[in-house]
């Protein structure tokens, strides 16, 4: 690990530890998920924290989460919830969703939260049919070769005033160039030439480090 890496870890430690410190509830949904075999590749504490005050921020009620994992940034979006909203969460993997759902039963969260299993380009249009919109908060972290159909579903979903987020946009750096091989990277520039394009949004993205390396979060508000 480099010493830069360290001084970020050191730093991130240091915000979380003040300001976004961890329960009983949100250390178990690492733990068993971690256990479980998934990827650890939920956001950071602080970035929880970051998303728990935004939908506090917002008022919002009704919110969408694309992708799950072991449901630990659902935790954070849901108790940022009044005591009748509503969050819907979309994970690929069943065996990841059986997780996220233990987690949040656990934390005392699961009559909030519909965990959805499925392709979610497969999900949102049953969303659309049966009117679970309009969304006030969208949170998008899931593959991203199908960030720009996200997002796209995401403002069919919305109204004006809604808040899209999306996490994972910087790559590394790769996003500032076409990376052919990397269909990460395809797909996020494709969202952001997507977004740049739209009338209805009105965004903005920025770099991040920590604990996480180097990446970023796109910001968008719906206008009308």
């Amino acid at each position: 690990m480099s010493n830069e890496q360290d001084q970020w870890n050191a730093v991130d430690a240091y915000f979380t530890e003040l300001l976004a410190p961890g329960d009983e509830a949100l250390d178990a949904a690492l733990a068993a998920s971690t256990a479980a075999g998934l990827p650890e590749i939920a956001v950071a504490p602080n970035q929880g924290k970051l998303l728990s005050l935004l939908v506090r921020a917002q008022g919002a009620r009704n919110v969408l989460e694309i992708g799950t994992l072991g449901g630990y940034s659902t935790i954070w979006l849901a108790r940022a919830l009044p005591a009748d909203g509503r969050l819907t969460t979309l994970e690929y993997s069943a065996a990841h969703a059986d997780v996220a759902r233990a987690n949040l039963a656990h934390a005392g969260l699961d009559k909030l939260v519909d965990v959805r299993t499925g392709a979610a380009l497969d999900t949102l249009p049953l969303l659309a049919e049966e009117g679970a919109g309009p969304f006030d908060f969208v949170f998008v972290d899931a593959d991203k070769v199908n960030n720009p159909h996200y997002v796209t579903w995401a403002l069919k979903l919305s109204r004006p005033g809604t808040l899209i987020v999306v996490d994972n946009v910087v790559r590394g750096g790769r996003v500032a160039t076409p990376h052919p091989d990397d269909p990460a990277v395809t797909g996020t520039r494709a969202m952001f030439d997507l977004i740049a394009q739209e009338p209805r949004l009105d965004a903005t993205a920025f770099q991040t480090v920590g604990s996480k390396g180097y990446d970023g979060l796109l910001i968008a508000r719906v206008t009308d």
